[in-house]
């Protein structure tokens, strides 16, 4: 498979950009705003749930990739245009949500979730969710992990530098309003943090990368919403879940990963009753940025192996479309 980058003319020229549909739900309570790519009839639905401090725009690349599908993208509850949750910002409030979500947009014919690094946590503890409970509601034919957190955030080698953003997310959540939010927002802890996921050479791609984490990464409701969402992001990991997700999961990793090394992400595997590696070399824990197309083909290749897609029927209820231009 290609192991291509995004241009970074895509940020440069939004015209050439997928022009998504911009819609909203009420989930329990609060509003999640979600972008709707590709083909509104198409048999297969994916729905991309993204990463820490993110929004929809970082899996953007990999949804311009898979035009052929219906792909739906939202914000997570407290980050980009959505409302926080009504409840706590805890991996058991955004499972919720989550099953919240599907159930409103009701994916139709053959459905596909996807989670990125956070968003891996969030759909494997739904996942696990919907089988303790027998919960009704839209259950995945397919899952997929990229970047997945495979290991704890707690424990091994890491364990002193999550102990660091503990304090660093503590303290942006504690002092004066003004003070907090200006370290949380800071641009240049933004950068630094980008510089060291970034592990491309081609200088074009990584200012369009840093530009991105500019743009997006501090887009969130609240300090307390932003503490909540990483405590819940390095309390839990996928490998907790994975024994609980009985259909085929697909695991897209990177060899230069630095939040889930590589051998812990081959120990994952075992843990599902069926799953498949896909490798992504040259790569970090960004390869929604600079790996989209290899990402894409993966996917693409997953579900050609899984079968045909089935007849769509879409029947969402309560959905709200947005005025003006997508965003």
């Amino acid at each position: 498979m290609s192991n291509r980058s995004v241009p970074a003319a895509d940020a440069a020229r939004p015209s050439e950009r997928p022009r998504p549909r911009k819609r909203s739900a009420q989930v329990d309570g609060s509003r999640t705003w979600f972008w709707e790519y590709g083909d509104q009839d198409a048999a297969t639905t994916i729905v991309l749930v993204h990463g820490f401090r993110g929004d929809h725009h970082g899996l953007e690349p990999i949804a311009a990739r898979l035009q052929e599908f219906r792909v739906i993208v939202p914000d997570l509850p407290g980050f980009g245009d959505s409302e926080p949750l009504e409840k706590t910002h805890d991996i058991d409030g955004y499972a919720a949500w989550l099953q919240g979500f599907l159930a409103v947009v009701a994916p139709a014919g053959r459905f596909v979730l996807l989670g990125h690094s956070f968003g891996s946590i969030v759909v494997s503890a739904m996942l696990a969710r919907q089988a303790s409970d027998d919960a009704k509601g839209p259950r995945p034919d397919l899952v997929v992990l990229v970047n997945p957190i495979g290991a704890p955030a707690l424990k091994g080698p890491r364990a002193v530098f999550t102990g660091l953003a503990i304090f660093y997310y503590w303290l942006g959540a504690t002092l004066p309003e003004r003070l907090g939010f200006g370290l949380l927002r800071n641009a240049l802890i933004v950068r630094v943090m980008s510089e060291a996921m970034a592990k491309t050479k081609d200088r074009p791609l990584r200012r369009w990368i840093h530009d991105q984490h500019a743009r997006y990464f501090s887009a969130f409701a609240s300090r307390g919403v932003v503490l909540e969402a990483f405590r819940a992001s390095v309390s839990h990991d996928v490998s907790e879940y994975a024994s609980s997700i009985g259909v085929p999961v697909l695991l897209i990793a990177a060899d230069r990963d630095d939040i889930t090394p590589l051998q812990a992400q081959h120990r994952l595997q075992t843990l599902f009753p069926d799953a498949s590696l896909h490798v992504v070399h040259g790569v970090g824990h960004l390869v929604h940025y600079e790996a989209p197309d290899d990402a894409a083909d993966s996917i693409r290749g997953f579900l050609a192996e899984h079968g045909p897609d089935a007849p769509a029927q879409h029947t969402a209820d309560g959905l709200d479309d947005a005025a003006g231009e997508p965003s």
